[in-house]
Order: structure tokens, then sequence, then C-alpha cells
């Protein structure tokens, strides 16, 4: 079984910049991939990065995100971390992270790719 645990939610203003973490702990040697995903109030939840763990620069983003959010691991802390530039107010959302330990060849994007989730860290995008 695996645990996730996501941190580093809170309130910015638009043009501002977050750092998500999530931590997994317990059985986490055969994981493949791991995403964050996040969830606006009336909308589905949707990926926006996603890694291969041991393979940083093997990462994908989502449109909406790509050049502002950089999704990064620390091994030894079985941590992976989203880093979030230039905030704006539609990145306001529950953020998820993921993991999954099945090789689909590349990072997914898709929610029904991924086993384990996180409770998610909120955060919001003030004007």
């Amino acid at each position: 079984q695996l645990q996730l645990v996501e941190s580093g939610g809170g309130s910015v203003q638009a043009g501002g910049s977050l750092r998500l973490s999530c931590a997994a702990s317990g059985y986490f040697i055969d994981t493949r991939y791991m995403g964050w995903f996040r969830q606006a109030p009336g909308k589905e939840r949707e990926g926006v990065a996603a890694i291969a763990l041991g393979r940083t620069n093997y990462a994908v983003y989502a449109d909406s995100v790509k050049g502002r959010f950089t999704m990064t691991e620390d091994n030894f802390k079985n941590t992976v971390y989203l880093e979030m530039d230039s905030l704006k107010l539609e990145d306001t959302a529950m953020y998820y992270c993921a993991s999954t330990t099945t090789d689909w060849g590349r990072p997914p994007l898709a929610v029904s790719k991924y086993k384990y989730w996180g409770q998610g860290t909120k955060v919001t995008v003030s004007s």
C-alpha cells in the first residue's frame, strides 16, 4: 500500500508562485510515474503534470500550464514537487498528486491511469 500526502497549497495573488509537495510513504519501489492533477469547483479533475520517476527530464505538462509549472522529484525523500509560477485566476483548484506502477510508456495525464491518490491541497489565486 502507498500513501501520498500533499502540502504547500495556499492563497496567492495572480502572478505569484507556490510550490506544492507530495510525500510518498509505504511501498514505493514499484512506482513508475507520478502526476499532479487539479479539480476546480464544478469541473472534472484534469491532469496538470506527470513525470517518469528517475527520469525527471521526461515530464509532460498540460498545455494550460506549460512554461509556468515545473514538476520535479527528490528520490531520497520519495517526494515530488510542483513549482507553480505566474499563477492565474484559473489555476484555482484542489491539487492532487497520484502514482501508478503500470508502465504506460510515457507519463500519463489521464486520471484513469493512476491508482493511488492523495487527499489534495487547495490553491486559491486571487486578483
